[in-house]
């Protein structure tokens, strides 16, 4: 994996947490950095190459009006007013090289001196075992600060850990040999999301390697997630965005407290409606 500086750009050092999505259900991740993005104004610095990624190509996700700017499968940002690097993931992993994936996007993160990565991901609906929605939109949550999941921080926020997490269990735990390099990949054991097992299926995800990947890496890592289902998925979008910020005590907005859509988001989705920051 290769990256690739836009011209008279560079990583600052300030900017050590790094915020990426982990493709799932009802492309969450992938909307929450694009919400973080815009509403932050960040600039991007440089993409990725990696051969683990579908090529693809589109124009500028984020200007109001379209500049012929070419938006590509792998792209960094930075917000130094928030001290925040941001990657986009546009197109996803080729099928069967998620973990070698994870371990490049590891390494590269290790080496560009990242100290926190924050992996936004969504879960299917349908998988929920202990379904509560008395609260509304729920975020789980996943960490490396104890080797159970959890993390004392993320609990001040009600937030919950995710309880099909289990380093114990046998795919998680050969996974996370997997990412320490103990073990080679048993073609038995294949990690993609498509496992009818519910021990296996969280295990399975792309947020799962990412997060194994990075921990062996020694990197401070924590997953945030949510239940959807396929469709309008805005709201969880914004719930997720909305927890960054608040994780990271941040208020990045400059717009009245608001949101700033996304330009592509208004194509797909049409007028959105008005989102006030917390």
């Amino acid at each position: 994996m290769e990256f690739i500086h836009e011209e008279g750009k560079r990583f600052h050092d300030e900017c050590s947490t790094l915020v990426l999505p982990a493709l799932s259900i009802g492309n969450v991740g992938q909307l929450a950095v694009d919400l973080l993005a815009s509403t932050m104004r960040a600039e991007r610095v440089g993409y990725l190459d990696s051969p683990f990624v579908l090529p693809c190509v589109g124009n500028d996700a984020y200007g109001p009006v379209p500049q012929g700017d070419l938006a590509l499968p792998l792209e960094a940002y930075e917000s130094t007013s928030n001290a925040l690097t941001l990657l986009q993931q546009r197109s996803p992993v080729v099928k069967g090289t998620m973990v070698e994936f994870a371990k490049n996007l590891a390494d590269f993160a290790f080496t560009s001196g990242k100290n926190h990565v924050i992996v936004l991901s969504s879960l299917d609906f349908g998988r929920w075992q202990r379904i509560d929605t008395s609260s509304g939109l729920q975020v789980h949550y996943l960490s490396s600060a104890n080797k159970d999941g959890t993390d004392d921080y993320c609990e001040t926020f009600g937030w919950k850990r995710l309880q099909e997490f289990n380093p114990d269990q046998r795919r998680w735990k050969y996974l996370s040999n997997l990412a320490e390099g103990s073990v080679s990949q048993d073609e038995n054991l294949p990690f993609e999301d498509d496992q009818e097992d519910d021990e296996d299926y969280y295990a399975s995800l792309p947020f799962a390697a990412l997060y194994s990947c990075l921990k062996a890496k020694g990197l401070k890592v924590t997953c945030l997630l949510c239940y959807c289902s396929e469709g309008d998925n805005m709201p969880e979008a914004f719930h997720l965005a909305e927890a960054v910020c608040k994780f990271l005590d941040l208020n990045p907005s400059n717009n009245g407290g608001k949101w700033v859509i996304p330009f592509s988001w208004k194509t797909v989705y049409g007028p959105p409606p008005d989102m006030s920051m917390f």
